[in-house]
């Protein structure tokens, strides 16, 4: 851990994915000023995605290697401060506050704080993970062997990509989901239900429910469902969703709305303070105001602010994007894929496979789902664009407008 100095030229709270961008941003414009990252983690930055992906499926791959701290380590002017608690901020004073009680002065601040995870009635433990951080999954890998068993309650993002990749291990797996499909509230029912079919036919076993309790016992965890039911297993995930950490922004009187309320330009309400990633509720160029939990605004959003806190006057007008893979299929998407909004599916030969959904609100194309259909984000993002200027009067026209 680096020794804190008395003040910086640019705080960064948080050491995630956009901590890590801003410091990349605040470089392209200013060389030399000095930085402090300050995470509450043990862990320096990884790349968040890898570790429900790619640290799972490819044997190649190391946490070490999904590191971000390379840059940050090699820069004499960056102090990157792991496992230190910022406990306050104050903007009048341009300070934060830490745990020990000591004050840290700044130029410009960014709140990288990202989110956390919801948290049920089972209290975490080393064999209780709610997925989230490097270690998390070292707490996971270390208790998912082959042949274990592991309970995943919650069938959405994070849910239905552990369940894929522990299933790819050899892992028994138990998914407990309290709607009827994995993905149900992103996906059309007869996509989130054909993806509930390959589950089980990866020998998954299904459960639903809600979970009313639970506990660690003898080397395990028990899961007790609202109706009754017993789930014994050798360890559980828990990711039924995140909320944005905005605490700290709250205390000190910044406007905060389902998020850190940020204008274009990513400055919350606060002067020389600013907010991104997951934790940012930012006006969309293409959808108006929203918060985005995916890597890939973690890393414009904290990038762009970075260039905005060392001097740039560029607006942020990103639209980002997410992407995952499921067992066989894999997606990107852009907007608001929610099947609250209407949709229009276009699949390949009319069957579930390869194909597009469109969701929309009242005529305007909101979200894009490219299921097995790939290198068309650009073109989503057109779409999304022009039907906000000129709403679509037949929504079955879509079909077809995004080929594949």
């Amino acid at each position: 851990m680096s020794h804190v100095k008395e003040s910086y030229d640019y705080v960064i709270v948080g050491a995630g994915v956009a901590a890590a961008s801003a410091v990349k941003g605040i470089r392209s414009e200013d060389s030399s000023g000095t930085v402090a990252v300050l995470g509450s983690e043990p862990d320096k930055p990884v790349y968040r995605p890898d570790l429900s992906k790619a640290l799972w499926l490819q044997d190649d791959k190391t946490l070490e290697g999904s590191s971000l701290a390379g840059d940050l380590d090699d820069d004499e002017a960056v102090d990157l401060v792991t496992d230190t608690t910022v406990t306050e901020i104050d903007p009048d004073a341009h300070v934060v506050r830490l745990a020990d009680g000591s004050t840290v002065g700044y130029g410009k601040l960014l709140l990288a704080t990202g989110a956390e995870p919801r948290t049920l009635s089972i209290p975490p433990g080393p064999r209780v993970v709610y997925y989230r951080t490097a270690a998390d999954y070292q707490r996971l890998r270390a208790v998912a062997e082959k042949g274990s068993h592991v309970a995943i309650v919650g069938g959405g993002y994070i849910g239905s990509e552990i369940a894929s990749a522990l299933v790819q291990n050899g892992v028994d797996v138990t998914l407990v989901l309290d709607l009827e499909d994995v993905q149900e509230q992103m996906f059309p029912r007869a996509l989130a239900a054909s993806l509930t079919k390959a589950f089980d036919d990866r020998g998954v076993t299904i459960v639903h429910g809600s979970v009313a309790g639970g506990e660690e016992s003898d080397g395990g965890v028990r899961i007790r469902l609202d109706d009754g039911t017993d789930i014994a297993a050798d360890a559980a995930v828990i990711g039924v969703g995140v909320i944005p950490r905005t605490g700290l922004a709250e205390a000190a009187g910044l406007e905060v709305d389902n998020g850190i309320v940020v204008d274009d330009h990513l400055r919350t309400s606060a002067p020389d303070v600013y907010a991104a990633g997951d934790v940012a509720s930012y006006p969309d160029a293409l959808l108006g105001r929203r918060r985005v939990e995916h890597v890939d605004q973690a890393e414009k959003s904290g990038e762009h602010a970075g260039k905005v806190m060392a001097g740039s006057d560029a607006a942020y007008d990103y639209t980002p994007f997410f992407w995952s893979d499921i067992l066989d299929y894999g997606y990107e998407a852009v907007g608001e894929v929610t099947s609250r909004n209407d949709m229009v599916e276009d699949w390949k030969d009319g069957q579930i496979g390869t194909g597009v959904v469109y969701y929309l609100k009242s005529g305007q194309v909101r979200g894009v789902l490219l299921w097995n259909v790939w290198d068309s984000v650009d073109k989503a993002r057109d779409l999304i664009a022009e039907t906000t200027k000129s709403p679509v009067a037949d929504p079955e026209t879509l079909r077809g407008r995004i080929p594949f």
